[in-house]
């Protein structure tokens, strides 16, 4: 006769439906959370779900609420189970999602962890612009570029990127003793015929992914500065995921009406039990 754990009789089954998104290959998971069903403060519980061998498997994971004041509120984990600073593609996927769910049109005002944030949608819904901050700073580590798009960023200028170990020069950096405490994006940049092709190592993921919105948006910037050019300026990116493009002002002193451009995807949906 089998015998049942009465940890296992008195274990409350919870299931929760949720939506895989993904951005020029950053891939997320999505919950509708307006109703508050759903207690995301359970680090394992996102982690686990982040995995993909045993879980959904993504990036990240992002809950989609009500908040006054916005059409809605992106709440945003990384696939270790921690909350994040800013994601670019995450942001452009949830806009999607928004509009999927008849949140929103055309166009947005939402709020995620670094402020408000304004998109558009085209009407197919698969294609987003998504507002990022303005930055006013551009700082330097020896040869490198360190700024912050909604999320910290170390850019650097490399030859042969395709064949280079991202994972293990990126893991470096991101763990030296100037950036262990917090972490930071490392981002591999090497300049092509139109724009760049951008690799990038991300904390909290702890791996390379195959793009990173906040991570092409400082490429631009510090490749801007780096180049010394001011005014509307229009940079193509390529990543491993596909083709991102991102836009800005630039008045050789600050950053501004920056926007993030690029495809955003609805993979599939489904219902996971825990």
């Amino acid at each position: 006769m089998l015998k049942t754990k009465e940890a296992d009789i008195n274990r409350i089954i919870v299931k929760i439906h949720f939506y895989k998104y993904q951005g020029a290959g950053n891939d997320f998971i999505l919950i509708d959370n307006r109703d508050n069903s759903v207690d995301h403060h359970n680090p394992k519980l996102i982690s686990g779900l982040c995995d993909r061998r045993f879980g959904i498997g993504g990036d990240g994971l992002m809950l989609l609420q009500n908040k006054e004041g916005y059409d809605f509120e992106m709440i945003y984990y990384n696939a270790d189970g921690q909350p994040s600073s800013m994601c670019g593609n995450g942001g452009r996927c949830i806009v999607a999602f928004a509009k999927f769910l008849g949140v929103i049109e055309s166009e947005t005002e939402f709020l995620a962890v670094d402020g408000p944030h304004y998109a558009k949608i085209s009407d197919e819904g698969d294609w987003v612009s998504l507002q990022m901050i303005d930055v006013n700073e551009v700082n330097t580590d020896a040869d490198a570029y360190v700024l912050n798009t909604g999320s910290p960023h170390y850019v650097k200028l490399v030859d042969g990127l395709e064949q280079r170990n991202v994972y293990q020069e990126g893991h470096a950096i991101r763990n030296n003793a100037t950036y262990r405490k917090n972490g930071i994006n490392v981002n591999f940049v090497e300049p092509m015929e139109k724009g760049y092709f951008v690799r990038t190592f991300e904390r909290g993921v702890e791996d390379e992914t195959f793009a990173c919105g906040t991570g092409v948006t400082a490429v631009a910037l510090a490749m801007a500065q780096h180049k010394q050019q001011t005014g509307h300026i229009t940079t193509p990116i390529k990543v491993l995921g596909g083709n991102l493009n991102i836009r800005f002002d630039y008045d050789g002193k600050a950053f501004t009406d920056i926007f993030l451009e690029g495809p955003a995807e609805r993979v599939f949906e489904g219902d996971v039990v825990i």
